[in-house]
């Protein structure tokens, strides 16, 4: 089983994603800073919970993984 993402936490980073392509990185601790500065949200939880899924949705990009292998 994987884990599972509030819909609120994978829309905004497909979001950020799709307008900042270029910005964001496999780096963790990157992507937390850059959705500190695009987004205003009001608990850590929720911040690290978005750049952690960003990083994860690169990650499986440059490894490869098909559309079956992407959760969504």
């Amino acid at each position: 089983m994987g884990k599972v993402r509030i819909g609120l936490v994978k829309r905004t980073a497909r979001r950020l994603l799709s307008s900042h392509p270029d910005l964001f990185s496999e780096d963790f601790q990157q992507n937390k800073e850059l959705v500190k500065k695009l987004v205003i949200v009001n608990s850590k939880k929720l911040r690290n919970q978005i750049a952690g899924y960003i990083t994860h949705l690169l990650k499986i990009q440059k490894s490869g993984v098909g559309e079956e292998g992407q959760e969504g």
